[in-house]
């Protein structure tokens, strides 16, 4: 479905359907939010969208109540709850979601969202959710030609509340981002993402996009990216992407993306294997900010996107093979399904060696643990610098794509990847002891040596969710980027 967004002092097109969402206080007695309704809605259609509200039980995430009008028109309305808990995102970002993917508006013909906010400052929260509840990717033989759907928002005084061009351009970048994870690897092979992330970053004006691939990885010294992929079809690659000013601060946005994960030679087993064409979630996410902040760049960018397909075969890298990675460390692997370390470990050492990075940021699908830690919604984050950390659950919280923090201890954890031959091993001897954080210490013991702040976000299971990518992270690393970047 195709978004506009009208102008915000004119009426709502005429549509197929319109859906209404707003707080339950809009509805209530007093009707708090009528004149904002009647503003954009119009006396008829406010009345009713108010009715309505009445009849839609609020509950924790928000109700909904549906009429036909007159004209065989729908109209459906969502209350969504007055409050939110303290660990969820004011703007109810995630209850907006819920209720625009439940509403059955129709794939093919017209509609319109009208969002009454509490703050302006909610604005890209919400938008984006409504984005993320519509998916882009199909290849179903009876998909339709896609159709519109206008997208307002006015805050419950009447003030309407313009949707800018930096929110309209995040929120298509994310629902971008999410098209290639639902993308079948088929079709998104390492070649096929570094394609279109030269597509992506083609329009955008002052960046600058190389590759190191195939042998030239190991020239590169880059020997984690290239073990995990060297014996797929398409040659792992590690695309470097620059854009800002030549001096000032530096931060390097690194992204995990395993195109598709076997789980090597410790192959995954039937259940496990399904869905690993979404093992790109990070560099999917971290190519959408990229290319969201490189238009008007805040400070000196990099992404470097990391991109293999952990395949099988008689070149396949093994259990007990010893890798030397970009820092210079060896690594013994005793898992060869814990491969997206090794390229994480590659991408941020290059980025703090070879291109100065002050800050590095990686985003990456790297353990099923995270789901367990954190849960659905909440990316869990690592950070070895009190400020990056609180970059990113600040960015969280504006966004919507909320994030919580977990352990940086390498003095508990590193002790976990000890290996008689080598540095470490690229497993843990526990895994029942905080493998989200030890994964992660992983990545950061390939940044000893260096003067980098570094955060890190496991965001394995708010980037996929019912089968379907959802662009997490776009917004939210943009939006710390910009943090950062003002020295917050």
């Amino acid at each position: 479905m195709r978004l506009t967004f009208p102008p915000p002092n004119r009426p709502l097109p005429a549509v197929d359907h319109l859906l209404v969402i707003a707080p339950n206080t809009t509805f209530g007695p007093r009707a708090r939010g009528a004149a904002a309704l009647r503003r954009r809605l119009g006396d008829e259609m406010a009345t009713l969208a108010l009715a309505l509200g009445r009849e839609a039980a609020p509950g924790l995430l928000g109700g909904t109540a549906s009429s036909r009008t007159a004209n065989g028109k729908r109209l459906t309305t969502a209350a969504l709850a007055d409050s939110t808990s303290r660990h969820a995102a004011p703007s109810r970002a995630e209850a907006i979601r819920k209720v625009v993917a439940a509403a059955g508006l129709p794939a093919g013909g017209s509609s319109a969202v009208l969002l009454v906010l509490d703050d302006a400052a909610h604005v890209l929260a919400a938008v984006n959710a409504v984005g993320r509840a519509l998916p882009t990717f199909t290849q179903k033989s009876t998909a339709v030609k896609p159709g519109q759907l206008a997208i307002a928002c006015v805050h419950r005084n009447g003030t309407p509340l313009e949707v800018d061009a930096a929110v309209r351009t995040l929120v298509a970048r994310a629902r971008e981002a999410a098209h290639l994870v639902d993308t079948p690897p088929t079709e998104l092979d390492p070649a096929a993402f570094a394609r279109a992330a030269h597509r992506v970053l083609r329009g955008v004006r002052g960046v600058t996009v190389r590759e190191i691939a195939g042998p030239s990885l190991l020239r590169a010294k880059l020997g984690g990216i290239h073990a995990v992929g060297r014996c797929a079809r398409s040659q792992p690659r590690l695309l470097v992407a620059r854009a800002g000013p030549e001096r000032g601060p530096h931060i390097a946005l690194v992204g995990k993306g395993v195109t598709y994960d076997t789980g090597g030679l410790h192959l995954k087993a039937r259940g496990s294997m399904e869905t690993m064409k979404s093992d790109m979630g990070g560099a999917a996410a971290m190519l959408g900010a990229f290319a969201a902040l490189a238009a008007r760049p805040p400070c000196r960018l990099s992404l470097l996107l990391c991109l293999a397909e952990n395949a099988i075969g008689p070149a396949a890298y093994k259990p007990d093979d010893v890798l030397t990675l970009h820092s210079g460390k060896t690594v013994e692997i005793n898992n060869t399904d814990a491969e997206g370390r090794l390229l994480l470990a590659d991408g941020c050492s290059y980025a703090a060696r070879v291109l100065g990075a002050d800050v590095v940021l990686d985003a990456a699908t790297l353990t099923g643990a995270q789901g367990m830690a954190t849960g659905d919604l909440h990316a869990a984050v690592v950070a070895d610098d009190e400020r990056v950390e609180r970059a990113l659950l600040d960015a969280g919280r504006a966004t919507g794509d909320l994030c919580w923090p977990l352990p940086y201890a390498p003095e508990f954890f590193r002790a976990e990847f000890a290996s008689p031959i080598a540095d470490m091993r690229n497993s843990v001897k526990n895994r029942s002891n905080a493998q989200v954080s030890c994964a992660a210490e992983f990545v950061r013991w390939h940044l000893d040596g260096t003067a980098v702040r570094w955060g890190h976000v496991d965001l394995a299971f708010p980037a996929f969710r019912g089968d379907r990518g959802t662009g997490f992270g776009v917004a939210l690393f943009a939006d710390a980027v910009r943090r950062l970047a003002r020295g917050d």
